[in-house]
């Protein structure tokens, strides 16, 4: 599909956070098709959205969490074997506030869990896509941009 041929394309934009709490990683355990995955807390940004508040309200209603983002890691591009869809995920890093453990969790989402980065990493074959390690290794490896890198205009 293209823009010549008249057709539109455009990927699903998705948003990721990595909180980081006591040297461990916020993340959800999930059902997708069938499946029990795990994935940082994450989600499609919905319209009149800013990325920001994607990342925020995505993770509030993934894992109970309420969290203050600290910094944008980067912005991921996959291609999902399975079905073909295209996925732009900005993924960022966060700090925990304060939780809500009596606040339902999205639909499909399991469990919200705390693991450390080598349990994570050993998990490997249950992560959503690869983008959950790829997002958690530039993480550990220091990425780390302003925010302000990023601009909404209303």
């Amino acid at each position: 599909m293209s823009y010549r041929s008249g057709r539109f394309w455009q990927p699903d934009v998705t948003v990721a956070t990595v909180v980081v709490r006591e040297g461990r990683l916020l993340v959800v355990e999930e059902q997708v098709r069938g499946e029990r995955v795990i994935n940082q807390p994450a989600g499609h940004l919905e319209p009149d959205e800013s990325l920001l508040e994607a990342a925020r309200r995505e993770t509030l209603e993934e894992t109970g969490w309420d969290v203050t983002l600290t910094a944008f890691i980067g912005a991921y591009q996959w291609k999902a074997p399975a079905d073909g869809r295209h996925f732009l995920r900005m993924a960022f890093a966060a700090e925990p506030l304060r939780h809500y453990p009596e606040r339902p969790l999205d639909d499909g989402i399991l469990q919200a869990l705390w693991l450390t980065p080598a349990e994570l990493a050993a998990e490997s074959a249950r992560h959503r896509s690869p983008l959950v390690w790829q997002v958690v290794e530039d993480f550990l490896a220091g990425r780390r941009f302003p925010l302000q890198v990023l601009n909404h205009t209303a």
